[in-house]
């Protein structure tokens, strides 16, 4: 089974999508240790988070050899066109939208980054 890194500061969020998916972590800090000890599959990681926000976090974990390999892709409620096309050009694996069904999370997940199980 593959594992997810779910890094939002919103309790609930982590809680439902945890349903379907590993662990978690409540901020970006937090996020990036938890990836550079667990190495996992993949990392969902919420857009506007207090503090350090998911696209400057993901940015962080490019420049960190221990976890740059692994596939980010961001959790957002932002649909916009401009916000779509600022995130694509930051060398994410993919972006999901909130809100997600958390039965269907991990197939989503699983279809971005092409994952054949």
């Amino acid at each position: 089974m593959r594992r997810i890194l779910i890094i939002d500061d919103e309790d609930d969020i982590r809680e439902v999508a945890a349903l379907s998916l590993e662990a978690t972590a409540g901020s970006g800090a937090a996020g990036i240790e938890i990836a550079a000890a667990e190495q996992p599959d993949a990392i969902l990681m919420d857009v506007m988070m207090p503090g350090v926000d998911g696209p400057t976090t993901f940015g962080h974990m490019q420049q960190n050899p221990v976890i740059a390999h692994i596939p980010v892709l961001l959790l957002t409620a932002k649909v916009q066109g401009v916000d779509q096309r600022r995130f694509a050009g930051l060398g994410l694996a993919g972006i999901l939208f909130k809100p997600f069904d958390p039965l269907t999370l991990a197939q989503q997940i699983s279809d971005v980054l092409g994952w054949k199980d």
